[in-house]
């Protein structure tokens, strides 16, 4: 037995692909590649006919998004989420550490969002979804859109680079003052740049670094994979890391600090940016000013 979620897509909506329009519109829907795959398996219909991936979207359509009774959600997850800016498109969260944004699991940020945003008063409000990722042991901030037209846009502000985001960590080894990294991942072209802010001497990993990073692409464990290629891993990494090296029991020291875009609904220049983690001041005198 199926169930179904209905979508009507506004009017006044640009063309796009039902792979890039969709993300975001159904509850159960939290990603393009579980767009995708859903797709894939024809449980997506526009206007009564199954959907593929070159489906375009012009306005006025009926979605419907069919998906079997066991996967009902019928448990709503309570957890308290950090929200440090919430209009009525968008929403910013400082994430934990130690919780996953989404996927299959129960405790995500996905499915904490509900009980910690308002509800969008707009015509095309959806259950807020995350727009980017950030792994599962990194902090920071982490954006959200609570409209369909806005996770289309903010989408498309990623793809097209112009969103802009910060990340400071804590790295092992002595480092150059500065510098770009464009080693590949998965065979694609990455690149990561980094400015050292301090360096301390450490008794047990020779030199520790606080490390402003800037990545202009968008691979998975960019960052991190980055940093360990270079020979100088992310103190607390359990993936990349060096042979004797590993920090246990303190997280990950990486920090997503700041995002920095235009509001795709106001034009209003958003820059926001959060304090380090306590661990972080901890080991620097530098005073990182907001």
């Amino acid at each position: 037995m199926y169930l179904k979620e209905t979508h009507i897509v506004p009017e006044n909506v640009n063309a796009l692909r039902l792979q890039e329009y969709g993300v975001g519109v159904f509850q159960r829907i939290s990603t393009k590649s579980a767009l995708k795959k859903a797709i894939r398996k024809e449980l997506v219909l526009v206007d009564g006919i199954v959907a593929s991936t070159a489906t375009m979207i012009i306005g006025g359509e009926k979605i419907i998004y069919k998906y079997p009774s066991e996967n009902k959600v019928k448990t709503r997850l309570v957890l308290k989420l950090d929200v440090v800016y919430e209009d009525e498109y968008l929403a910013i969260i400082n994430k934990t550490a130690g919780i996953l944004v989404s996927g299959n699991g129960f405790k995500t940020v996905a499915n904490a969002l509900p009980q910690n945003l308002q509800k969008s008063p707009a015509d095309d409000a959806v259950a807020p979804q995350p727009v980017h990722r950030l792994d599962y042991a990194t902090t920071g901030l982490l954006l959200v859109g609570k409209t369909s037209s806005v996770i289309t846009k903010l989408n498309q502000l990623f793809e097209n680079k112009n969103i802009k985001k910060e990340y400071f960590a804590v790295t092992i080894g002595k480092m150059k003052n500065s510098g770009t990294i464009t080693f590949e991942i998965d065979n694609k072209p990455a690149k990561s740049s980094f400015e050292v802010i301090e360096t301390v001497v450490s008794k047990r990993f020779s030199f520790l670094n606080l490390v402003r990073l800037s990545p202009h692409t968008g691979r998975r464990h960019q960052l991190r994979k980055h940093l360990f290629a270079i020979g100088s891993p992310i103190l607390g990494d359990a993936d990349y890391f060096l042979d004797g090296l590993q920090l246990k029991g303190k997280g990950l020291y990486l920090h997503a600090r700041s995002l920095r875009f235009k509001h795709p609904m106001t034009d209003e220049e958003i820059h926001l940016k959060t304090d380090l983690p306590k661990k972080f001041t901890k080991l620097f005198t530098t005073n990182i000013r907001l």
